[in-house]
C-alpha cells in the first residue's frame, strides 16, 4: 500500500507524536514546524490579495493554540497585520504551547472584545482534532462569531480541524467553525472524510512535521482513505492467454416482470467490472423482456428457489448477485440462503437485506457458516433495519443508536461475519477484520434511481475475478463513485456501467504510471 492513504483518530497522532519525540525530535520542534506551515498557507493567501490585509489568530490554551503562536510570530516577523486572541487564561498555558507563546512579543487581545469581523483572514487554532466534550458557552460564542465574520469575506484557516469536529467522528461537538482551508500534519483524521465533519473543513492539506513514516508501523493503522492506492496491487487483470471462464462466471437474480431493470442494471455492471461472464436468473414472466434487453449478458430461466438453486449448482459460476428488485419476503430468504451455501462469494442489496430485517441472525449465521466472501451493501435505511435487531447493537442501547458511521460499519461488519458497504455521501466500507476506508470521490449525481443497483453488480465483477472481499468492494465503490462524478449533470443510473470502461482505462494507465510503467 502506498503511504498516504491511512487516516489517524487522534490516539493514534498523539503515538506518532510520541514516536518522533522518542526518536529526538522534541515537541516544540514538532509545533515549530506545524506552525511554519500554518504560515506558508496564510502568506499564499495575502499574497493573492490586492491590499494588505488584517490576520487574527485565535489561539486555545492547548497544543493547537501553540501551533497558532507559532504561525502568528512567523507573519509578524513577515511584516504582516496581526492580531492574537487568547480563549482561555494565559496562566492555563503549559510545555510547549507556553514555550510557543513567548515566539509572539506582541500582548494578546480577549477574544470577547476583539473585532473579528474587520478580519480578512482568520486563523482557527482554538481546539483541535481532539475534542471530546460538545463547545458551549463563550467558546460557541466565539465561533459563531467566526462563521458569521466567513460570511463577510473572511478568509479562514483552520488548523488541524475546524474547531468543533471531532477527529475520530467528523461529528459537530455542539458548535464548529465552518473553514475555507485546512492544515493538518503528517496524516489526516477520520473527521475530516467523515460528514458533517468534512463540509467543514474546506480545502485539506497534509503537511509534513517531520514524524517519520516508521511511526505508522507500531499503531497498525486500520482505517483508510479509500483510493486505489489502498486497493489497487489487487486489482484484477485480465491474462494475456487467459479465457473468459478465468475472469469468472457472475449470477444474478431477478426478481420479476417488476424488477427487470434493477438486475439489468447489476448484471450489465458485473459484465463492464471485467467478469468473464454474467447469467441472469429470470422468472417465466420475465423471460421474454429479459431476453429482448439483453445481449452479452446470458438469460437462464429460474422460477422460484428451484430454479435458483439449479443455477446454482453450476461450479462455474463462482458469485451470485441477488437483492436488487428482488422482492422482500420469504422467498428471498430462502435464495439467499441458498447461495450463501453454494457460493464462495455473494454480494446482497436492497430486498436481499430487507428480508432478513426481522430475522438478521439467520442470515449472519449463514454467512459465517459458509466461510466464503460475502459483501452486504446497504444504505442507511436498510442498515437500520437489518441491524436494529442484531444482538450487538442491542447490547449497547441507546448508546448503540448514536454511534459513528465508521464505527456502527465495524460493528455490523464484526456481527455478520460479512464485508459492509455503508452507503452515502462518505461511504464506509469495512471488514470483519477491522479494517474500514473511508470514499471521498462521490458525487451527488449519484443519487439516482438504480445507483446502488450497479454498485452491487461491479463489486459482484470484482468478486468473480477472485479480488478479495474488502478491496474489491473498496474499489467497487472508488469505481462507481468515479464513474458519477466523470459523467456529472444528468446522470441516470444507465450511463454508469457505460462509464466503466473509461474509468478501467484511466485507471490502469494511472496505476501503470505509479508503477513505472510506459
Amino acid at each position: 500500500m502506498l503511504p498516504g492513504s491511512e487516516l489517524l483518530t487522534p490516539s493514534e497522532m498523539a503515538k506518532a507524536d510520541r514516536h518522533a519525540i522518542e526518536a529526538g525530535t522534541t515537541g516544540l520542534a514538532l509545533m515549530q514546524r506545524a506552525g511554519e506551515a500554518v504560515a506558508r498557507a496564510a502568506s499564499r493567501f495575502i499574497e493573492r490579495q490586492a491590499k494588505r490585509c488584517r490576520v487574527l489568530v485565535l489561539c486555545g490554551p492547548g497544543k493547537n493554540g501553540g501551533d497558532g503562536f507559532v504561525a502568528a510570530s512567523l507573519l509578524a516577523e513577515a511584516g504582516h497585520d496581526v492580531a492574537v486572541a487568547l480563549f482561555g487564561s494565559e496562566n492555563a498555558l503549559r510545555g510547549d504551547a507556553a514555550a510557543a507563546r513567548q515566539q509572539y512579543s506582541a500582548p494578546l487581545i480577549d477574544p470577547a472584545v476583539v473585532k473579528i469581523d474587520g478580519s480578512a483572514l482568520i486563523i482557527d487554532a482554538v481546539f483541535g482534532a481532539g475534542l471530546s466534550r460538545p463547545i458551549e458557552g463563550e467558546a460557541a460564542l466565539l465561533l459563531r462569531r467566526i462563521n458569521r465574520a466567513r460570511e463577510n469575506d473572511a478568509h479562514v484557516i483552520a488548523v488541524d480541524l475546524p474547531s468543533g469536529i471531532a477527529g475520530g467522528t467528523g461529528a459537530v461537538l455542539g458548535e464548529a467553525v465552518r473553514a475555507d482551508e485546512t492544515v493538518t500534519f503528517f496524516r489526516r483524521k477520520p473527521g475530516h472524510l467523515l460528514y458533517p465533519g468534512r463540509g467543514y473543513c474546506g480545502q485539506v492539506q497534509v503537511e509534513d512535521i517531520g514524524i517519520s513514516e516508521a511511526a505508522l508501523e507500531d499503531l497498525h493503522v486500520a482505517t483508510f482513505a479509500n483510493a486505489p492506492a489502498v486497493w489497487s496491487a489487487l486489482l484484477p487483470s485480465p491474462a494475456v492467454d487467459g479465457h473468459k471462464y478465468d475472469r469468472g462466471h457472475a449470477l444474478v437474480l431477478c426478481g420479476g416482470i417488476e424488477g427487470c431493470g434493477a438486475s439489468r442494471l447489476a448484471a450489465t455492471a458485473a459484465l463492464r467490472a471485467g467478469a468473464g461472464l454474467v447469467t441472469l436468473a429470470v422468472p417465466s414472466e420475465a423471460l421474454a423482456a429479459q431476453a429482448a434487453a439483453n445481449t452479452a449478458v446470458m438469460v437462464r430461466r429460474s422460477d422460484g428457489p428451484r430454479g435458483w438453486t439449479a443455477l446454482l449448482a453450476d461450479p462455474r459460476r463462482n458469485v451470485a448477485v441477488l437483492g436488487p428488485a428482488a422482492g422482500v419476503g420469504d422467498e428471498t430468504v430462502t435464495k439467499v440462503l441458498a447461495a450463501l451455501a453454494a457460493k464462495p462469494m455473494v454480494v446482497i442489496d436492497a430486498d436481499g437485506l430487507t428480508s432478513f430485517a426481522e430475522k438478521p441472525e439467520l442470515l449472519f449465521d449463514a454467512i459465517k457458516e459458509a466461510q466464503g466472501a460475502a459483501v452486504l451493501t446497504p444504505h442507511e435505511g436498510e442498515f437500520a433495519r437489518l441491524f436494529h435487531a442484531a444482538p450487538e447493537f442491542i447490547a449497547l442501547g441507546s448508546a448503540g443508536q448514536k454511534l459513528d458511521k465508521l464505527s456502527r460499519a465495524r460493528l455490523a461488519a464484526r456481527a455478520s461475519g460479512a464485508v459492509i458497504v455503508l452507503k452515502g455521501p462518505d461511504t464506509v466500507i469495512a471488514a470483519p477484520d477491522g479494517r474500514a476506508a473511508i470514499n471521498e470521490n462521490a458525487t451527488p449525481y449519484l443519487a439516482t434511481a438504480g445507483s446502488g443497483d450497479t454498485l452491487s453488480g461491479i463489486v459482484g465483477g470484482l468478486l468473480a475475478q477472485k479480488m478479495p472481499a474488502w478491496e474489491a468492494a473498496c474499489a467497487g465503490v472508488w469505481i462507481h463513485s468515479q464513474a458519477g462524478l466523470e459523467f456529472g449533470a444528468g446522470l441516470i443510473a444507465e450511463d454508469l456501467a457505460q462509464m466503466l470502461p473509461r474509468v478501467l482505462r484511466e485507471l490502469s494507465r494511472s496505476i501503470q504510471q505509479s508503477e513505472g510503467v510506459t
